[in-house]
């Protein structure tokens, strides 16, 4: 676990719907987004694009419990789903799911591989690594969940799953 924290910075908004959305996004250059669970109503947010899109260049932040600030009220978070546009790749949307600190979240973690240049079953064996899977699910509490999960490559021998 890191000691990386994140805050996302949002305002409510009352305008909901595709119009509402798109103005949003075209207009103001914001973000619509969604915070709900942990038995709470959900509330319909805006978040600053360019925030936004900086918090998503660390790899941390798709796995960490975020604190969501709306209006001046923190509530922990984490990141459920991303809609990003199909060509231009910009942020559609963006949902966060309400986390308590005492319940265990269910979440998916990046793998991180080391020592693949080092691995016997490429070196000595001949073979070659294909990643099948690049994250794994994880049930924990959210103080102890993981940025990512490192797995050494060193020992894997060729041919092995």
């Amino acid at each position: 676990m890191s000691e990386a924290s994140f805050v996302v910075n949002a305002t409510a908004r009352a305008d909901q719907g595709k119009g509402a959305s798109r103005r949003l996004r075209r207009l103001e250059n914001l973000v619509p987004a969604i915070l709900y669970g942990a038995g709470k109503d959900p509330i319909a947010l805006s978040l600053k694009e360019n925030e936004i899109k900086k918090s998503l260049e660390n790899e941390a932040f798709y796995s960490h419990v975020l604190t969501i600030s709306v209006d001046g009220n923190e509530e922990p978070a984490i990141l459920k789903d991303l809609q990003r546009h199909p060509s231009r790749g910009d942020v559609m949307h963006a949902d966060f799911l309400r986390v308590d600190m005492d319940k265990a979240i269910h979440v998916h973690v990046p793998l991180h591989f080391t020592n693949e240049d080092a691995c016997v079953g490429v070196k000595l064996g001949g073979g070659k690594i294909s990643h099948q899977q690049v994250e794994a699910e994880v049930i924990c509490l959210p103080g102890n969940l993981p940025e990512f999960i490192e797995v050494d490559m060193t020992e894997v021998e060729a041919e092995t799953i």
